[in-house]
């Protein structure tokens, strides 16, 4: 069955269209509790964000799970990874994320996990917009469901963050800056630092309601190189949002991204011997990884983008390590799902381990030049426009330029109303100008 409502990850759009509105985020939470809800003194997290818009979608959601029998503990502004370990370790049948990842303010989406920690399979997720379809009923008076807050949810994932790291490593002697995007972990990531010894500096660590990743965080890499630079760090740390994205800066300001981190995260398990069948990436994964992990003898296997589709494989296969460029690194030999925080501890221990710089843990990666350039849609729908006759000719001739030495990626934004354009090749004048007459042809299309 095709979804109409969840996408790649949850529900998410604009504030006050369509799927996020008080009314829908009622009748799903109410359609929740009839399908994860139903066992005896059953409960339901509900975290979020630090958007303004929280505050009245949660409001929605509870009413909702409490008209369907369920309790309902109150988690605040939680990372999305910290939702899952509490949904986990409170034995909770469900935990809700309300966020909207990387994306601006006004959008605010809905995410699920289950009682495992794990983001929902697919028929549970089908069960859910199912039950949207019934009429919605209140249980009886003494049935409702009642709320509670979790007074000490932070402290319980900073601890579990720095058990993520071998028992009584110190990260003093290093001077860190951590961006949080005025986003979920304003309040975690710079105490898990600070507690771990480190010389901590926190930027986009004071949300207002309006201002996540506006400007900062991962999507934002240049407002850390500069931070670094102008306090001399030993190197950065982006999260996103919801702080299940990482992006590193080294100390001389240049950008690690989501695939060097993953190869050293990679090569660290491998010098352990604890690294387990292959790592996964997607099919944005820079080439130049698949190669550097094929010399160090790893195998290297794609899925389409998404960091649903990584985890997927990795369950199927028995594997532990996968992640996407963009900075969702998934660690299940730590945690059950992406997480920003764990990746960065994961690079730092690897940092303290062996007493090498981070460049100098990425130097082993030699990265093809590359170029992403999104593409907003118009009133088209994605699948129209990728299928005009004009995309396919020039992605076709495009192909034929790059020949072996590259290759070129069309693909929709699962989260945002755009057509992701990637190129990828040994000349970058080539890509870049091949990227950009290609881009100008969806321009046009959409």
């Amino acid at each position: 069955m095709e979804r109409r409502y969840f996408g790649t990850d949850g529900i998410r759009g604009r504030l006050g269209e369509g799927a996020i509105t008080p009314e829908f985020v009622l009748k799903l939470g109410w359609s929740v509790g009839r399908v994860l809800g139903q066992e005896a003194n059953s409960r339901v997290l509900i975290g979020k964000d630090t958007r303004l818009s929280g505050y009245l979608l949660e409001s929605a959601l509870e009413a909702g799970l409490s008209a369907a029998g369920v309790n309902i503990r109150l988690l605040g502004p939680m990372p999305t990874p910290g939702i899952a370990y509490l949904t986990r370790t409170l034995h909770a049948q469900a935990g809700i994320v309300i966020s909207a990842s990387h994306n601006p303010y006004q959008d605010n989406g809905i995410k699920f996990f289950s009682g495992q920690g794990c983001k929902l399979p697919d028929e549970v997720e089908l069960a859910i917009e199912a039950q949207m379809d019934k009429p919605m009923f209140t249980v009886e008076a003494a049935d409702l469901g009642r709320a509670d807050r979790v007074d000490d949810a932070e402290g319980r994932y900073i601890e579990f963050c720095k058990s993520t790291i071998p028992l009584g490593m110190s990260l003093a002697g290093m001077k860190i800056v951590v961006d949080c995007a005025h986003g979920a972990t304003y309040n975690i990531a710079p105490f898990v630092l600070d507690e771990l010894g480190a010389d901590v500096i926190a930027i986009g660590n004071e949300p207002n309601g309006l201002n996540i990743n506006d400007g900062v965080g991962s999507t934002h890499p240049e407002y850390l190189s500069q931070a670094v630079l102008d306090n001399q760090a030993d190197l950065g740390i982006a999260l996103d949002g919801d702080g299940d994205r990482l992006i590193m800066v080294d100390g001389e300001g240049a950008e690690v991204d989501g695939d060097e981190i993953l190869y050293i995260i990679a090569c660290s398990r491998l010098r352990e011997g604890m690294l387990k069948g292959a790592v996964v990436g997607t099919l944005m994964s820079n080439l130049g990884l698949e190669n550097a992990l094929k010399d160090q003898g790893v195998v290297f296997e794609r899925t389409n983008v998404g960091d649903r589709y990584i985890m997927e494989k990795l369950k199927k296969k028995g594997w532990l390590l996968g992640g996407e460029q963009s900075g969702h690194i998934i660690c299940l030999d730590r945690t059950t799902t992406g997480d920003g925080i764990v990746s960065a501890l994961q690079v730092l221990a690897e940092i303290k381990q062996t007493g090498r710089s981070l460049r100098e843990l990425a130097s082993g990666m030699g990265k093809y030049p590359q170029t992403l350039i999104n593409v907003r849609l118009g009133e088209r729908p994605a699948a129209e426009v990728m299928a005009s006759e004009a995309i396919e000719r020039s992605v076709r001739e495009v192909e034929v330029e790059l020949g072996k030495r590259g290759r070129v990626l069309l693909r929709p934004s699962g989260t945002e109303p755009l057509i992701r354009v990637m190129l990828e090749g040994q000349d970058e004048q080539q890509i870049l100008d091949l990227g950009q007459r290609l881009a100008d042809v969806v321009r046009e299309s959409a």
